[in-house]
Formats: structure tokens, C-alpha cells, sequence
């Protein structure tokens, strides 16, 4: 072989041995980032972000229903109260167990009915300090305008409602309570709203399972009342019933609890 030949076949040999390292170079570049939709690079050992349905802090769910929510809030509250099935109504007696409407258990010299009257209607008449002659309701139930006058045929168009119907406490805890605390919580203001009367008298004794307000943005206050009054009386709900409340609540987590001042003195913190 002459010397000129033998040179060109090295030259050959060098020039594949570049290429290949620089193959292998480029190989190794594109495995260490790549680019994402946008153009920029990112790392592949990056981890990926978590989906809707996974943890996203304190390896808690965000599945609708089951997130605790914040401090402060009906949702919160609600993961504090046990669930479990109603208790029989054997032996409930409404008047009996939750004594004659309606009392004074804040002893302001005005029955529980006049003081919701005078706290959820505008343009208030009264006779005397308390009772309530005339007024006007901004429903919450209905969202309707109602006018009110107090009268045998008239009275009942406005009506106030246990949000936590008694005959529900009593299947779901209040059988435990003492008769004082019963009393209390039948005239409990946070248990209780001034409503279109006809709306009230189809709810009957409904829980949120089964009956919920016609005017939709009332619904979040409305559960949250229903779980501020069952922490606060130390009731249960049934499993339909707590379903259907964290179903509201998740649409408003930041929808507050409401606290009974009227708990706290018969011996319920």
C-alpha cells in the first residue's frame, strides 16, 4: 500500500469516529431536558403535577365530599360530627319532649316566636315591646315578597321554621339531651328562620337528604345552620343526610358555622 493511500483510509477511520461521538453527545443532551409544548426545556426527572383527585397538601383528597375544609367553616364543622343511622322515634312526643311554642330561654321578656319576627322581617309594627303586629319578609325559602299581619287567618303565611326539624334532633341525639337542653334547642334562634308558611308546612320534618330550600342560594346557609346546631347540641347525621350537605358545601367551601350562644348555658360547649 502506498503512503498516501494508507493516509486517506486513516483519515476515513477518524472522520466516522467524530461523527459517532457526536451522536452519542446529542443522544445524551436530549434525554437531560426536553422541550415542553411552549418550547422551554424541562427536566424528565421532574415529577408530574398532581391531578384534581390526588393529594395536594397533607396527602388530603380534594374528591368533591370529602375535603375537611378551612377553620371557621360549615365543612370543617361538618368532618367533626359523627354519622351514623337514625335512632327510633319511639316515644317522641313533640310537645312533651321539646316543650310549648314558644318560650322565652333568653329571658327577654319576648317569646322566641317575636324575637325571629322582629330579627327576619323589615318595617316592623309592634304592640307593645315585643309582639309583632305587621312587617315585611324578604323569604329566604322562596325568595319571595311576603307582607305579614298578625292575625287567626293571616299569622300563619309567615312562619318560623326549625331548620333542624325537632322531630330529626330527636333521631339523631336529642333523646340523650336533658328536657332543659331540648327547650333550648327548640327555641334556639340559630335553629330557627321566618319563612313563607305554605314552603315550611311542605318541608315538614325533612333533613337535607330530602327536602332543600326552593331558592338555591339559600341553600349554603341553610346546611350550615343545620351543621351548627347539630355540633352545637352534640347530634349526629345520618349518612344520606351528611352526603347531601357536603354536596352543598363543596360548591361554597368558605360558607361559615354559626354559633349558639344559647348552648353554652345549659352545660353544651
Amino acid at each position: 500500500m502506498s503512503a498516501s493511500l494508507l493516509r486517506r483510509r486513516l483519515g476515513a477511520v477518524f472522520a466516522l469516529a467524530t461523527t459517532g461521538i457526536l451522536l452519542v453527545g446529542c443522544s445524551l443532551d436530549a434525554t437531560a431536558a426536553s422541550p415542553d409544548a411552549s418550547g422551554v426545556a424541562t427536566s424528565s426527572s421532574q415529577s408530574p403535577a398532581p391531578s384534581a383527585s390526588e393529594s395536594t397538601s397533607g396527602g388530603e383528597s380534594t374528591d368533591a365530599g370529602s375535603a375537611s375544609g378551612a377553620a371557621g367553616t360549615a365543612l370543617a364543622l361538618l368532618a367533626t360530627l359523627p354519622v351514623k343511622g337514625p335512632a327510633p322515634h319511639t316515644g317522641y312526643d313533640r310537645v312533651g319532649d321539646f316543650g310549648e311554642a314558644w318560650k322565652d330561654v333568653d329571658h327577654n321578656h319576648c317569646d322566641t316566636r317575636d324575637d325571629v319576627l322582629a330579627r327576619d322581617l323589615t318595617d316592623i309594627a309592634k304592640e307593645g315591646s315585643c309582639q309583632v303586629e305587621t312587617g315585611v319578609l324578604h323569604d329566604p325559602y322562596t325568595g319571595k315578597t311576603i307582607d305579614f299581619q298578625r292575625g287567626v287567618r293571616t299569622s300563619l303565611a309567615v312562619q318560623i321554621d326549625h331548620m333542624v326539624a325537632l322531630s330529626n334532633a330527636w333521631a339523631t341525639g336529642a333523646q340523650q339531651l336533658t328536657q332543659q337542653q331540648r327547650e333550648t334547642l327548640a327555641n334556639d334562634p340559630v335553629n330557627l328562620v321566618a319563612v313563607d308558611g305554605p314552603t315550611n308546612e311542605r318541608k315538614s320534618d325533612g333533613d337535607a337528604a330530602t327536602w332543600l330550600p326552593p331558592n338555591k342560594p339559600f341553600r349554603c346557609p341553610y346546611v350550615a345552620h343545620q351543621v351548627s346546631v347539630k355540633a352545637a347540641y352534640h347530634l349526629w347525621v345520618t349518612p344520606a343526610e351528611h352526603d347531601a350537605i357536603a354536596r352543598i358545601l363543596d360548591g361554597c367551601p368558605s360558607q361559615v358555622a354559626y354559633a349558639s350562644t344559647l348552648a353554652p348555658t345549659v352545660g353544651l360547649g
